[in-house]
């Protein structure tokens, strides 16, 4: 915020110097960034802002800063009029099509004016701020902005077809011609608010004036436009296309409708000082009902407790007084009327914190030391770096990576009856989607890797993907794996099985987990299902042939993709502690032909069914494929483990258990037995 020092002590009394301004509007929350003498004794200085203050975003928002931390009476000017003309509702008509676009709209007319150039004490303040001096109309609109915080626009009331403004949305396609030196004609959308006459846009509404009904010298009759209009729609606009003035800076942070009338009567105060005419009697307006002004309570001993001040509570009332509020003191509590101005303070704590601010934060007690008590980390923070931990020991480079994508890359990984979602940004370039899974980020990774020679890694991300199903937005949180199989398909699957599995041990503890085989995901071939305690948490598979082409990548990858909020549900893991086996096990291998389609799943519970009273485990060994196995068919070793807790069995004893295993494996999978 560029501000005058000579300007912001117009509304003084005393006058502070410009080192003085710097240290109270610094102290009070406002860092001075910059600060250059002008010629004739004044000085410019630049003040920063935060989003929420729009208040101060003018010199008598930053006089009363000043004046509340330093005693001095804030001087607001007074303005007295004289409706010497008819009314204005006979010269112009006013339709809010868009209340909630523009909640008020107000206009005044001034008739028989005289556009000249600016006196000079209306040149010097413009121009002390840093801007250029265009005239009587347009310096006193600029001022009254840059003195109250209001902006407005002043229109030649002739150019308005039939007198008559619409506040409307644009239609799609409907052209624009801002104000400004070199300004080209710009295509509005339905998305963007404007002021209209009865044919065309006149203003883009909160952003800009528009060329065809400026101001000029032969102007005569004037339209002052005194509005507020909703933030987000104001800053949506000026993004859009890239327009931006003080009036869009003013109107994102925020202006009440109660504060127009007065700064109206201000701007058309100045006009006839300095451009002379009539002006018409009353406001022509339309829009939402006035808002009633906010009451916020403050318990005194509560504000002492916060700020650690002992404020007495007749004091606490005397510091809000300062900064405009209409406060009163019963009981300990303090109720504050917000001025219109101050939209930021909804809650006693922002009371708490305007008393301590402008008592001086200075003021606070600072201790040598300071006990912390470090709170315990929570689950999903502690999950997520076990996981990572887990990852990182099995030999996986942990990536980070954009979420946007290209659209390209995308599509390959959507299921039926899904599709992306895209970003509606220049800076997007060819990247616009919304990721919908991991995976083409790490493949892009893997890509980079692989044509710098590195010929074996492991990847792995948490991070959030993206889709519409259904017509319904879908964010999910996976865990993503990339893992290189340079050898045959099986060791790869294998592999990547082996470190979903630790990584589920990991963070849920000892958990029933499989693999069912799914033919849905295209980008997967084969592709299957991983379930815990049967609930499908993701899915896994080798990168189907197309994708693995599309990277470049010369050697098969497998990947797996697995919802995190289910990997953490568990976390963490229940601690199970046994004894030690005080007794020595007995092992027995089987090797079975099967046919191809038969799982691991199925072996398992067939033998697990039988409830052997001395067996601990059933164990996958290996699974051969060859000449002396039949197409179609595989042969697969499993082992069986056999221990009594109270004494050493015998090989007769287990011989039984195996042979009723065989037959069980006969029965349920049409297993042919070799050993």
């Amino acid at each position: 915020m560029l501000t005058s020092v000579d300007w912001i002590n117009a509304y003084l009394e005393p006058a502070a110097s410009a080192q003085e301004q710097g240290d109270l509007l610094t102290a009070a929350g406002f860092p001075l960034e910059h600060a250059e003498d002008l010629p004739g004794g004044d000085a410019r200085q630049d003040y920063e802002m935060s989003s929420n203050r729009g208040d101060c975003g003018c010199h008598v928002g930053l006089a009363r800063e000043i004046a509340a931390r330093s005693d001095r009476t804030l001087q607001v000017p007074q303005t007295k009029l004289a409706e010497d003309g008819p009314p204005a509702s006979d010269h112009m008509t006013v339709a809010n099509e868009d209340p909630q676009g523009c909640p008020r709209y107000t206009a005044r007319v001034i008739l028989g004016a005289t556009v000249a150039a600016s006196p000079q004490w209306l040149q010097d303040r413009i121009e002390a701020r840093g801007d250029q001096s265009r005239g009587c109309v347009v310096d006193a609109t600029n001022f009254v902005l840059h003195e109250l915080g209001q902006p407005a626009h002043v229109f030649d009331l002739d150019k308005i077809v039939d007198g008559t403004i619409i506040i409307r949305r644009a239609k799609d396609g409907e052209k624009f011609l801002p104000l400004g030196e070199g300004a080209e004609e710009i295509e509005l959308t339905s998305d963007d608010l404007v002021i209209a006459d009865a044919e065309k846009p006149v203003a883009l509404a909160g952003v800009k004036g528009g060329a065809l009904t400026a101001v000029s010298e032969s102007t005569t009759n004037l339209l002052i436009e005194a509005a507020t209009f909703d933030p987000v729609s104001v800053r949506n606009t000026s993004r859009r296309h890239n327009i931006s003035s003080d009036s869009s800076w003013r109107f994102e942070r925020g202006v009440s409708a109660l504060q127009i009338d007065d700064c109206t009567d201000r701007l058309a105060s100045l006009l006839l000082e300095v451009a002379g005419g009539t002006l018409c009697s009353g406001r022509v307006e339309d829009g939402s009902a006035l808002p009633e002004l906010l009451k916020v309570s403050m318990r005194c001993d509560y504000c002492r407790q916060r700020l650690g001040m002992d404020i007495a509570d007749a004091d606490q009332k005397a510091l809000l007084a300062r900064l405009g509020f209409d406060a009163t003191l019963a009981k300990g509590t303090i109720t504050a009327t917000v001025p219109c101005f101050r939209g930021d303070i909804t809650r006693e704590i922002d009371l708490v914190e305007e008393v301590g601010r402008v008592h001086g934060l200075e003021h606070v007690a600072v201790n040598a030391t300071v006990e912390v008590i470090a709170p315990p980390m929570q689950a999903q923070v502690a999950g997520r770096r076990c996981l990572l931990d887990t990852l990182a020991g099995l030999g996986f480079v942990e990536c980070i990576s954009h979420t946007l994508v290209a659209t390209a890359d995308a599509e390959p990984f959507l299921l039926d009856g899904e599709a992306c979602e895209d970003v509606d940004h220049e800076r997007a370039g060819g990247t616009p989607t919304v990721r919908p899974s991991l995976l083409p980020s790490l493949l892009r990774i893997r890509q980079a890797n692989a044509d710098a020679g590195v010929s074996s890694l492991r990847l792995a991300e948490i991070g959030s993907t993206s889709r519409t199903c259904g017509g319904k937005h879908v964010e999910t949180q996976v865990l993503a794996l990339l893992v290189d199989a340079p050898d045959e398909q099986q060791h790869g699957t294998r592999a990547l099985r082996g470190v979903i599995d630790r990584v589920i041990e990991a963070v849920a503890g000892l958990r029933s987990i499989s693999v069912e085989d799914d033919a849905s995901p295209p980008w997967m071939s084969p592709g299957g299902t991983v379930l815990v305690d049967g609930t499908p948490i993701g899915r896994m598979g080798r990168l189907s042939e197309s994708l693995r082409a599309r990277w470049d990548l010369s050697t098969p990858v497998h990947a797996a993709e697995l919802d995190l909020a289910a990997l953490l549900e568990n976390y963490p893991p229940i601690g199970q502690a046994r004894d030690l086996p005080v007794h020595p096990a007995i092992e027995r291998d089987i090797s079975a032909i099967v046919e191809e389609s038969v799982t691991w799943s199925q072996v398992q519970h067939a033998v697990d069914g039988l409830d052997l009273a001395a067996l601990e485990s059933v164990a996958f060994v290996t699974v051969f494929r060859g000449k002396s196995v039949a197409d179609g068919h595989k042969s697969l070793t499993l082992r069986l483990r056999f221990r009594d807790a109270n004494r050493t069995l015998t090989h007769e004893e287990v011989d039984g258990e195996v042979n009723l295993a065989i037959k069980a494996l006969s029965s349920a999978v049409g297993a042919e037995v070799r050993t």
